[in-house]
């Protein structure tokens, strides 16, 4: 059996994270070990630019259940990708980088765009956003607690 690192923070399969530069103060996000992405809820997608670069406006339900909430989001478009999920579906999606907190740890990650709205978690954090940061506890949840902002 293989050693586990003592150096690396845990997760629960489900965590509260914060998107700063997108005005996202609290969000609950699935650790998807089976993603290689990780994805954010958004709806009403309309790219624009500004300068010859490409941006995207989108909006997120931040709470699930709530879709009297909002918040409208602003960002460069990083690139657009195919994206199969875990249907096996293929979906065209823009992708934006962002730093995502969670617990004392800010990692600066790539996150597609997709609409979530039938989806439990507004986000799932993918592999390449943990990135043999973290150790990942399948019977614990929220572990590293609400960032602080």
């Amino acid at each position: 059996m293989a050693e586990l690192s003592t150096q690396k923070a845990v997760l629960g399969w489900r965590e509260w994270v914060s998107l700063p530069e997108l005005g996202i103060r609290l969000v609950k996000a699935k650790i998807d070990t089976g993603a290689r992405s990780s994805a954010l809820h958004a709806y009403t997608i309309d790219p624009y630019f500004i300068g010859g670069q490409r941006w995207i406006m989108f909006a997120i339900h931040p709470k699930q259940k709530h879709r009297n909430i909002s918040i409208e989001c602003h960002a460069p478009v990083k690139d657009r990708r195919i994206v199969t999920d875990s249907g096996g579906h293929k979906q065209r999606r823009y992708v934006i980088e962002t730093d995502i907190l969670l617990g004392q740890s800010l990692i600066r990650t790539e996150v597609t765009l997709t609409n979530r709205d039938t989806m439990l978690f507004r986000m799932l954090l993918g592999r390449t956003t943990i990135d043999n940061r973290y150790i990942i506890d399948p019977g614990a949840s929220y572990l590293q607690g609400k960032p602080g902002m």
